[in-house]
Formats: C-alpha cells, structure tokens, sequence
C-alpha cells in the first residue's frame, strides 16, 4: 500500500531508492529491492527487471 498508512519496511525501501522516473511510490507489483547485510538498499529493480538480470549486477555488491 502506498501512502502514510504504508508499513515501516516499506516506506523505508520507496524512500531509499526512487524509481527510474524520481517517484518512491510502487505503481505496480513485483518491484525489487536489493539490501544489503547492513539493511542498507543498494538498489531498486522494476518489475520488468528478470532475477537472472539481477544476479548479473549482484557482483557489483559481492
């Protein structure tokens, strides 16, 4: 749910990391985020984005 009644974890991950366009808010389900061991998001993926795309670039974080 977008908005203020939005769950801590999510408000947390839409505000880290906006959208390619600037926006926090998720327009669509299955947007993803990368977090690393400290909590810290690294990164946000649009839902088009394939998990074996994002296992290319999760060297960039190892």
């Amino acid at each position: 749910m977008n908005g203020e009644s939005a769950c801590e974890l999510y408000q947390l991950l839409t505000a880290a990391v906006p959208d390619e366009e600037g926006k926090s808010e998720i327009p669509w389900n299955f947007t993803k985020f990368l977090v690393d061991g400290e909590g810290v998001v690294q990164a946000r993926f649009s839902p088009t984005v394939t998990p074996e795309e994002i296992g290319a670039k999760l060297q960039d974080w190892l």
